[in-house]
């Protein structure tokens, strides 16, 4: 039911409002009798979280619903309010017409695979602890949301504003705030927790796409290059130091230089590494992540531990206390002092903090080594079948040594590596390849390619006899 960032997809076939009601009711039946609740603008988000709300209270359990707030509010607000889990309403960076269930613990991580499994198994059985009639549970602030919203947003400024969220230093010069000047583009989520952190810091702030609208009528909710040209030219045309873009929960953070380039996320994944790091320490990142990552930071003696793909796995490798950072080139970071959920607003503060002390973004990113990678997904239904096919055709070709099933299909070769992986959220499989020649990575993708491709038509041929 769940993959690795909780369950999405469209709305009216994977998820309903029978969706969330099931997973309301087995919150509360498995021992989670407070849950904090809040939503990202899209249109369907009221119907499910009042599904899910109902679902909470008939087990006895109380609902705190949040209103509107980015996915980071939420699973910060699981501790504010001394509750048992938090429930995101969201389906992050997918489009507008679907929509999903996160779910999040005390201590700010995403559940993790036993948890997910046990809410699974109770959505499956069709299993419940209902409550007796007079002892439903209590749903408070739903007649306030505007004001629960607001009281939510000003709670994470708060926690923004302090020295730790900046790395140290929220100034630039003794008694001095912060005075970048910032583009933030919210993409019309439910970011706007980042605009009104810099402009209390000091900055002075632009925003595009400000006003939540879960249609995403000014851009694609997914944070990309190709999603954010607005704020590329935005950032170039004006004297701002940094730009910065979210989806539309927030989780995710992406940024623009002072020249309007979009910084690729292994960049961005180095550059906040190098600043939360000490020699010794050790760096969280996906099985995706650029070998770049790794050979910048080894210059600091700084390791990297290699993870599942999904915030999730990066955020439990940091209940390491060497592991001091976490992150994902896909826009998720996470400093586990703060709170181990991928916190976009956070990032933005502390990328803007970076900026201010040491100079312009794109000096920084000409510290980090750059190798040619190369990224492309499949579309496909069988997507499991797919890469287990993949993993029986590297194994005629490749010595055991090379292969990785850590997540998916991982082959390390003397040119570089490339990756065969289903995606968590979406009918897809992910390849990945990369070298440090451009040749030699175009050539490991289309070996990568081809092993899908062939892995691909087996599965066909098998569902077919």
């Amino acid at each position: 039911m769940f993959g690795t960032s909780g369950v999405r997809g469209p709305v009216g076939e994977t998820i309903t409002a029978a969706t969330a009601l099931s997973v309301g009711r087995a919150l509360p039946s498995c021992g989670y009798e407070t849950v904090v609740v809040g939503r990202d603008p899209r249109e369907t988000g009221p119907t499910l979280v009042d599904a899910l709300a109902a679902g909470v209270r008939e087990c006895g359990g109380d609902v705190i619903e949040l209103g509107l707030a980015a996915t980071p509010t939420v699973a910060r607000a699981v501790g504010w309010h001394d509750a048992d889990a938090g429930v995101a309403v969201t389906a992050s960076h997918n489009p507008a017409p679907d929509n999903g269930i996160k779910l999040w613990r005390p201590d700010g991580q995403a559940f993790d695979e036993s948890r997910r499994a046990e809410i699974a198994d109770r959505v499956a059985a069709d299993d419940y602890e209902f409550a007796a009639w007079d002892a439903f549970g209590e749903r408070r602030a739903v007649d306030d949301a505007t004001a629960t919203h607001r009281d939510a947003l000003v709670a994470h400024v708060r926690e923004l504003f302090t020295d730790e969220t900046t790395g140290g230093d929220t100034t630039t010069t003794a008694g001095e705030p912060l005075s970048e000047t910032v583009v933030v583009d919210v993409g019309n989520g439910a970011g706007q927790v980042t605009a009104a952190a810099l402009d209390r810091l000091g900055c002075d702030v632009q925003t595009l796409n400000g006003q939540p609208d879960g249609r995403f009528p000014g851009r694609p909710s997914e944070p990309t290059a190709d999603n954010c040209k607005l704020l590329q030219t935005t950032v170039a045309e004006s004297a701002a130091t940094v730009g910065i873009a979210h989806d539309g929960d927030a989780d995710r953070m992406r940024a623009v230089d002072e020249s309007g380039t979009f910084l690729a996320g292994d960049d961005l994944l180095a550059i906040f590494a190098r600043a939360a790091t000490e020699p010794g320490d050790t760096v969280a990142v996906p099985v995706d992540t650029s070998l770049a990552v790794a050979d910048t930071l080894a210059e600091r003696d700084v390791s990297v531990r290699r993870t599942a793909v999904g915030d999730v796995f990066v955020a439990q490798a940091t209940a390491d206390d060497h592991v001091t950072f976490g992150g994902e080139p896909s826009g998720a970071w996470i400093w586990p002092t703060e709170t181990r959920c991928p916190d976009g607003p956070l990032a933005a503060c502390r990328l803007v903090a970076l900026v201010a002390r040491e100079g312009p973004l794109s000096g920084l990113a000409a510290g980090v080594a750059s190798y040619p990678i190369r990224r492309e997904n499949v579309e496909t239904d069988r997507k499991a079948a797919v890469v287990d096919g993949v993993a029986e055709l590297v194994a005629d070709r490749y010595p055991a040594s090379a292969v990785d099933r850590l997540d998916g299909v991982r082959v390390e070769t003397d040119a570089g590596w490339f990756l065969v992986r289903a995606s968590g959220t979406q009918p897809l499989v992910r390849v990945t390849a990369e070298a440090r020649d451009a040749d030699e990575a175009d050539a490991l993708l289309a070996t990568a390619t081809g092993l899908v491709e062939r892995a691909q038509a087996t599965a066909t041929e098998r569902d077919a006899s």
